[in-house]
């Protein structure tokens, strides 16, 4: 199947008469998922987006259910969003965050209705990257520029058309729904040299950092590489796969709501105790535990590594900490078991 670039707005209009679309819009001098309005609104060639797509099924702020108790009885809303949705646009790093979080919000020990009723009723619809960023190397990281992981389907960009790849049911439906036309011998043959084309610049070794991490916890490495870190928690934000949140409650007198926030390890108060008592006390112990989370812990429970290498961390942090370096110091340095 092909798409014309110049047929977008009115296939968009199409899906949107249908679902909720959402897709990268202009905001200031970035691009951010929001729903739209019309095809027009869409800003497809600007490569990703400030913030992950992750917000659209966790959202940074929601509200879990409100209560009331009056003389009636008890009275509980837990209003969930089941509306079908389709999420264009997304980059094949994004759309492979959601499959790494799945993991944390489907396993055997914990479902959350919130997020997977989001996932089930989303239709994905990627495009792949022909020139990935400087900062980007989803390539070490078990991914790559036209990765289908998470995806229903991905658009690879032939200059003036889009060659359409289903890689789902869900999207075959999606795709018979708004009569694509059908690829031929020549679009599948530019697709792929399109891909063949698209070259991820940065690689970063990742072979046998597992095994560093699992013996380094107490080496003076430490020390050095949270230096310049300002525990502003820029990267968590903007990370794709970051996923920890607080939950608070929000009452006055017999009424009110429980809201699920997003929270950072590199907040202070992130695991202080009730007693006062704080594990990670300083800045080398919260800095420690995000890179050990993504290229350890998260490797020992779901045997994938925690990162899916979009970069934002590194164009967004304020006194440019570069994830990539900080890896390769630690894989150089000298790693040791402390008693």
């Amino acid at each position: 199947m092909i798409v014309s670039k110049k047929d977008i707005p009115n296939l968009l209009d199409k899906m949107i008469a249908e679902y909720d679309v959402l897709a990268p819009v202009k905001k200031d001098n970035f691009t951010v998922f929001k729903p739209i309005a019309s095809g027009a609104d869409a800003v497809l060639g600007e490569g990703n987006t400030k913030l992950p797509a992750k917000e659209l099924f966790f959202p940074q702020s929601e509200k879990l259910f409100s209560y009331s108790v009056t003389e009636e009885g008890a009275k509980l809303d837990a209003p969930m969003d089941d509306k079908k949705k389709v999420l264009f646009g997304v980059r094949p790093c994004d759309a492979r965050s959601l499959k790494l979080l799945d993991n944390v919000f489907d396993n055997d020990k914990f479902q959350d209705p919130y997020y997977l009723t989001r996932r089930a009723n989303t239709v994905m619809v990627g495009i792949g990257c022909n020139m990935p960023s400087s900062t980007c190397f989803c390539t070490s990281v078990n991914s790559g520029p036209f990765d289908t992981s998470g995806l229903d389907i991905l658009l690879v960009d032939t200059g003036d058309a889009y060659v359409v790849e289903l890689v789902t049911d869900k999207g075959k439906a999606l795709a018979d729904q708004a009569g694509l036309a059908a690829a031929s011998d020549a679009d599948k043959t530019a697709a792929a040299a399109a891909k063949e084309a698209a070259v991820v610049t940065c690689q970063v070794n990742t072979d046998g950092l597992k095994a560093k991490l699992d013996v380094n916890f107490y080496d003076p490495i430490w020390e050095k590489i949270h230096e310049k870190c300002l525990g502003c928690g820029a990267c968590t934000y903007l990370c794709p796969t970051c996923h920890c949140f607080d939950i608070v409650d929000d009452a006055v007198d017999c009424a009110g709501c429980r809201v699920r926030n997003w929270d950072s390890c590199a907040f202070p108060l992130f695991t202080l105790h009730g007693s006062g008592h704080n594990p990670r006390t300083s800045n080398k112990e919260r800095y420690r535990n995000r890179i050990m989370h993504k290229f350890k812990y998260f490797v020992d429970n779901f045997n994938e590594i925690g990162c899916v290498g979009c970069g934002r961390c590194i164009k967004n942090c304020p006194v440019n900490m570069d994830i990539r370096v900080v890896l390769e110091n630690i894989r150089g340095s000298e790693a040791r078991l402390d008693s």
